[in-house]
């Protein structure tokens, strides 16, 4: 007689994960500082180094995670359909369900993230999309909240934190006249409990509680830290800003010198009689004749360069140089150039003859 196995019947189930990271993404911003760039592209896709900017920092918060992003929440203008299209794929570069919600009007920071506050529950990351870091850490998810810093020579330009003995932070202070700390702001954020910073906003928003016409995120996180909500910092080991296009050209330097030791080339392309000076970025099917290109270059897809020295620059896609000694500039796509430059900021559909 067989006798019944008490294991026969027993059904073993993957764990279920309870583990849920958002990214929310603020990006809805004209970038007026960075025109005539932004007149054709939101500033956060504005490529650098071969990658959109909101490209670069959603790599790098998945790097300082230990787990997965799991939604990526895009709070945007209205940007059309190939842009919210753009931005889909880019979530499910991540294995992120993409989310899209819109901010109509410009009323700050708090009002942005309160855009999207379907997102705004258990464990979220507020990442602003003009900002780049580099961080030698892992996000520990048992803090209430971790605000990212760096520590900079010069904290009156900048938000700043200061901390207790126990390096909770006891105060936010903007832009502070004389010295209360050196860890400015980098506008990244974690929070244990998205909930919490939601009833915040709600607050401002409720009762109208502006700071230069704007609902402002720093309200809210002193409120919540009034509230004995404790927050930690994460200090980053390098801080980039997209703010302008000077920042940009420099941060495009900076990252270049992290994403590849040579010379990063696309399928196609072409180089005649030319140099290139490492670290550069080269993407496909790029011509390139009797030139020299780099240090710190970035040229991006299906563009020209002819008889030409450049350097420490970022030349945007479909783009046609020729006769051309330039440097620190920031040309867009489909744009046609002949002559010398230096420092030139071009957006895009531009002939010039110099």
């Amino acid at each position: 007689m067989r006798h019944p196995d008490p294991l026969e019947d027993l059904v073993i189930q993957e764990p279920t994960k309870t583990y849920i990271m958002k990214l929310i993404i603020p990006m809805a911003g004209k970038g007026k500082r960075m025109r005539p760039h932004t007149l054709t592209t939101p500033k956060p896709l504005i490529r650098i180094a071969g990658r959109s900017i909101v490209h670069h920092l959603i790599y790098e918060i998945k790097d300082v995670l230990e787990e997965s992003i799991d939604e990526i929440n895009f709070v945007i203008g209205r940007f059309g359909d190939d842009i919210e299209r753009e931005l889909k794929e880019l979530a499910g570069e991540v294995g992120a369900k993409p989310v899209i919600s819109y901010q109509d009007e410009p009323l700050g920071t708090a009002h942005a993230i309160y855009c999207a506050k379907e997102s705004l529950k258990g464990d979220v990351i507020i990442a602003f999309s003009d900002t780049l870091f580099k961080a030698n850490f892992k996000l520990k998810t048992n803090s209430e909240g971790i605000i990212w810093t760096k520590k900079v020579d010069d904290p009156s330009s900048f938000g700043v934190v200061r901390k207790d003995k126990n390096d909770y932070v006891d105060g936010f202070f903007e832009k502070p006249s004389s010295f209360i700390s050196d860890e400015a702001i980098i506008g990244v954020y974690y929070f244990k409990r998205g909930e919490d910073l939601k009833e915040e906003i709600k607050y401002l928003l409720d009762n109208n509680i502006r700071e230069n016409s704007e609902f402002q995120l720093t309200d809210a996180l002193e409120n919540m830290r009034k509230k004995e909500n404790r927050f930690t910092t994460s200090v980053v080991d390098r801080w980039f800003d997209c703010g302008n296009k000077n920042a940009t050209v420099d941060t495009n330097r900076e990252m270049l010198k992290y994403i590849n030791s040579g010379n990063l080339k696309g399928k196609g392309t072409v180089e005649e009689n030319s140099i290139i000076i490492e670290p550069c970025y080269i993407g496909n099917n790029v011509q390139i004749k009797n030139s020299v290109i780099g240090p710190y270059v970035s040229v991006e897809d299906e563009t020209t360069i002819e008889n030409a020295l450049i350097s420490n620059s970022i030349i945007q896609s479909n783009t046609k140089i020729k006769l051309l000694n330039g440097k620190n500039s920031m040309i867009g796509s489909h744009v046609e150039i002949e002559g010398n430059f230096v420092d030139l900021s071009v957006g895009d559909y531009t002939n010039l003859n110099l």
